[in-house]
């Protein structure tokens, strides 16, 4: 008998459906929410409120392969985090009979909810943890661009099986960094587990990109201590007195100097040859770093450091190459959320000196996605570096409704959901950039939408209800609580447009016509179109006119259309609704 073939595989219980998810079709809109954005006609920034995983589905057609960066910052699985709970999750019927999750009392453990508490009594704690993450990768992958990057912020509970995920999904070749980030001493192991671990001070940020020949900008960070780069010190601890001679009119009391005599002396040669150039007996730094450039080549130059001893010279510099150690910053903190709101409205917030580093690795009018975006720290650091270097850096934060507990400091400030909050953040944020920075107009706004159900009624009917059908209710097959707004927003997700155009809206003739792009769309939703708006529309040459089916009383209506499309603009794209 022939042993089966053993092969190397990363699986959980559920995978097979994960996979299965990311690909199953959603039946979903994005519905704008004026009243809850900012300057919602002309913002490139996106707010999206609701379950990740379909809002991501939705943005595939607009976005795909045009997003350069993703950064995220999922649950970590620490067993006090709640996750969302998908519909191929088993539910709770599958759940008692498979592994009896009930308390002695014959209470479920868990429900089936948008999400849920994952914690260590689940049999299915990892499994669930990463049935969550995956196909939400698998369609972050979908929408990176050929040059994209995502960085994803983890602790030690799942580093190990993100890093196979993000093998799989992103392919090994493109794993770059396992970037290490310090974060507040009070851990969650010190605060629960203070027995069997010690407490940890830093955490992970991996970082992938989307394609391995890519090769990211050069990156630098400040130097902790400046002196570093300004001096490499030339001093010998040996004692050797005979070696002793005046260097700038001192000689050292022990030591050597590492520089034989006669070099010592062509450089303190060299150094006068810079005094009198300069004019100056006593040179700033940045008037010697100024002249030592503009020699033809590197020569001998000694002075005294900091310490009084006669050191080689380098020219200044405040930087230094960046590696996988950020522990100069510090990756979480309730600083920023107090100074802004004056309440800890959010107990797990990022700062966004982290987020700022990983921006500069993309271009500075790149789109940047964050789909956990909890208190919207993305968001402000977008803003923030906008108005630092001119950069037109566009955001999309994804955030699910999650309520506040009732008990919790939010909550008393009257923020009903984390997606009010991040989008108060985002207001206050914006508001203390641009009056910092008043001459660069940064776009500070955002365009909220909201995850929903179709537009489109639900108009199955069964044989037994024909003899009770009102014919009449059938005439138009768009919910009666969708407004001209939510139908145009469908019709450019399907279009796969962007969803940051520009927005107009016109009355014409007691008719609402709205104008999306530079003409990419125009549509009218109205009943009961006339030839005049329609020549008015047609007059204009969108790439896309729409229309809503019942806006067209009878056959000779809709006849008309095509023939004053077909004189006036007969490049353009009919929709009818």
């Amino acid at each position: 008998m022939t042993e089966a073939r053993e092969l190397y595989a990363f699986t959980w219980p559920g995978k097979r459906e994960a996979i299965l998810e990311a690909g199953r079709p959603i039946d979903k809109v994005l519905r704008p929410c004026v009243e809850e954005s900012v300057n919602f006609e002309a913002t490139e920034n996106l707010y999206i409120e609701g379950d990740n995983l379909e809002a991501m589905k939705i943005l595939q057609r607009s976005y795909m392969r045009k997003v350069k960066m993703i950064y995220i910052d999922p649950p970590y699985n620490t067993g006090h985090d709640f996750i969302y709970s998908d519909d191929f999750a088993h539910d709770e019927e599958e759940a008692r009979e498979e592994y009896g999750l009930f308390d002695g009392e014959g209470a479920r453990l868990f429900t089936v909810k948008n999400y849920r508490e994952n914690t260590r009594a689940n049999p299915r704690y990892h499994s669930d943890w990463c049935s969550m993450i995956y196909p939400r990768l698998m369609l972050a992958r979908n929408l990176l661009s050929d040059d994209g990057i995502i960085f994803i912020s983890i602790d030690d509970n799942e580093v190990p099986r993100l890093r196979m995920m993000c093998d799989e999904i992103f392919g090994e070749d493109n794993f770059r960094n396992q970037i290490v980030v310090r974060r507040g001493a009070k851990s969650v192991q010190a605060q629960f587990d203070t027995l069997s671990k010690l407490g940890q001070d830093f955490e992970y940020i991996l970082l992938y990109t989307k394609n391995s020949e890519y090769r990211f900008p050069k990156q630098l960070r400040p130097l902790e201590d400046e002196r570093e780069g300004k001096w490499s010190s030339q001093w010998r601890g040996t004692d050797r007195p005979t070696m002793r001679y005046e260097l700038f009119g001192i000689t050292p009391k022990t030591g050597q100097w590492r520089w034989s005599k006669e070099r010592s002396e062509a450089a303190i040669k060299n150094y006068n040859i810079m005094l009198s150039e300069l004019k100056t007996d006593n040179p700033t730094q940045a008037q010697i770093d100024e002249w030592y450039n503009q020699q033809s080549e590197d020569i001998d130059l000694l002075r005294l450091s900091v310490h009084g001893k006669p050191e080689n010279y380098i020219p200044a510099t405040t930087t230094t190459l960046l590696n996988s150690s950020w522990m100069d910053l510090l990756i979480g903190s309730s600083s920023e959320i107090m100074s802004l709101f004056d309440a800890k409205v959010f107990d797990t917030a990022k700062l966004t000196a982290p987020i700022m580093r990983m921006l500069n690795f993309v271009p500075n009018d790149a789109v940047i996605l964050d789909f956990f975006s909890g208190s919207s720290t993305t968001a402000h650091a977008v803003m923030s570096l906008n108005a630092q270097d001119g950069g037109t850096r566009k955001f999309i934060m994804i955030q699910l409704p999650d309520p506040c507990p009732p008990s919790s400091e939010a909550a008393k400030s009257d923020y009903s959901t984390i997606a009010d909050i991040g989008r108060e953040r985002i207001r206050r944020a914006g508001n203390n950039i641009v009056s910092k920075h008043p001459l660069i107009h940064p776009d500070t706004g955002f365009r909220t939408l909201r995850v929903d159900s179709t537009n489109f009624r639900d108009v199955f009917i069964s044989p037994d209800d024909l003899e009770s059908l009102d014919l009449d209710s059938l005439a138009d097959n768009l919910k009666p609580d969708r407004s001209p707004l939510d139908l145009l927003f469908m019709c450019i997700t399907d279009s796969g447009l962007p969803l940051s155009l520009t927005l107009a809206s016109e009355n014409f003739s007691g008719f609402t016509i709205l104008t999306y792009g530079d003409g990419e769309i125009i549509a009218c939703f109205d009943s009961e179109l006339t030839e005049e708006v329609i020549t008015h529309i047609a007059k204009q040459k969108p790439n896309r006119a729409i229309f809503r089916d019942s806006a067209f009383q009878d056959s000779r209506t809709r006849i008309n259309l095509e023939q004053i499309f077909s004189y006036y603009a007969p490049d353009s794209e009919m929709q009818v609704l």
